[in-house]
C-alpha cells in the first residue's frame, strides 16, 4: 500500500464524489454549530433512550471538540434528562513527565476543562462520581477491566491530525493497544499547541498522557466521530477525514481501523472541501 499515493487519489475525489462514495457513513453540515448541536442531541436521545428502557449508558467521549457540551447541559435541563445511570469514560488526559495526570486546576486539564463547561452546569445529584472516569495513573489498568465487562454503547469521537482516536498515535500493532501511559506524538504536540491559546509555548506544552486503547473503542457498539477544522484559515483536518472514510487500514492512521465497524462520521461542507493545492 502506497499511503502517499493513496492520498493524492482520495483528495482529487470532489465533495460530492466523497458523499456520493460515503453513503450512510457520513453527515455533512454547513456549519460548526450544527455540528456541535448534532453531537449534543445524539448524546441526549442516546440517554433518554436508555433511561426509558431502565438501561445504563456507557459511551465513551471526547474533550474535542468541545462546543455540543453547553448545548447538552441545556438539553439535560429542558428535557429532565435523569444521568443517574449513565457511566461516561473520558478518551485520555494529559500528565506531567513523570506521569501523574494535570491537576484539575491547570488550563490543558481535560477533567478541569469538563467541570468548567458541564460537570459545573448540572444537577450534581444526577449524575454518580464514581460513574465518570478520567484516565490517570491509578485508574489506567481498571478501565480496561471494566470496559471489558461491561462494554460501550457508543464512542464518541474527535480526530487527530494523525489519524489518532483518543491518544492511540500511529505506531505498530496500534488496533490492539489498550488504556496506558503515551509518549505524544510531535506533531499531536504542535498542532495541540497552536489550538491551545499558549502562545506557541512547545517546550512546556505535556508530552505524555493516559488514554483509552484503540482496542476499547473499536468493541464499541457503535463509532461515531465529529471530524472539523475548528482554526480558522487552517484546513489541518481535510486530509483525515478522507482517510477515515476510505483509506486502508493500517498502523500508520489508526482512525482506518474503524473501517469494518459500525461507524459514522459528520463533518463540515468547509472540512469536506479539496485543499487549494493538491501536492
Amino acid at each position: 500500500m502506497n499511503r502517499r499515493k493513496e492520498i493524492q487519489e482520495l483528495l482529487k475525489l470532489t465533495p460530492e464524489e466523497v458523499k456520493k462514495q460515503a453513503g450512510r457513513t457520513l453527515i455533512v453540515y454547513q456549519t460548526l454549530d450544527e455540528l456541535h448541536k448534532d453531537f449534543a442531541d445524539r448524546i441526549a436521545k442516546e440517554i433518554e433512550n436508555n433511561n426509558r428502557q431502565t438501561k445504563p449508558t456507557r459511551i465513551i467521549l471526547p474533550v474535542g471538540p468541545t462546543g455540543q457540551y453547553p448545548i447538552l447541559v441545556s438539553l439535560i435541563e429542558k428535557r429532565k434528562i435523569s444521568l443517574e445511570n449513565c457511566f461516561f469514560f473520558f478518551m485520555d488526559e494529559y500528565c506531567d513527565d513523570n506521569g501523574y495526570v494535570l491537576s484539575s486546576e491547570h488550563p490543558l486539564s481535560f477533567k478541569g476543562i469538563m467541570e468548567k463547561i458541564f460537570f459545573s452546569k448540572i444537577n450534581r445529584q444526577s449524575i454518580k462520581k464514581k460513574n465518570v472516569f478520567f484516565p490517570d495513573q491509578f485508574n489506567i489498568q481498571y478501565l480496561r477491566e471494566i470496559i471489558d465487562r461491561d462494554g460501550i454503547d457508543t464512542c464518541y469521537a474527535g480526530l487527530g491530525i494523525t489519524g489518532h482516536l483518543a491518544f492511540n498515535e500511529p505506531e505498530p500493532g496500534i488496533e490492539d493497544s489498550e488504556p496506558r501511559l503515551v509518549y505524544l506524538n510531535p506533531i499531536t504536540i504542535t498542532i495541540n499547541a497552536i489550538r491551545a491559546d499558549v502562545g506557541g509555548n512547545l517546550a512546556g506544552f505535556p508530552r505524555k498522557a493516559y488514554t483509552l486503547g484503540m482496542r476499547q473503542i473499536l468493541m464499541a457498539k457503535r463509532i461515531i466521530i465529529y471530524c472539523r477544522n475548528d482554526i480558522p484559515g487552517i484546513d489541518w483536518a481535510n486530509t483525515v477525514l478522507r482517510l477515515a472514510l476510505f483509506g486502508t487500514p493500517g498502523d500508520d492512521y489508526p482512525v482506518t481501523y474503524i473501517r469494518n465497524r459500525n461507524y459514522l462520521i459528520i463533518t463540515t461542507e468547509e472540512t469536506l472541501r479539496q485543499p487549494g493545492c493538491l501536492l
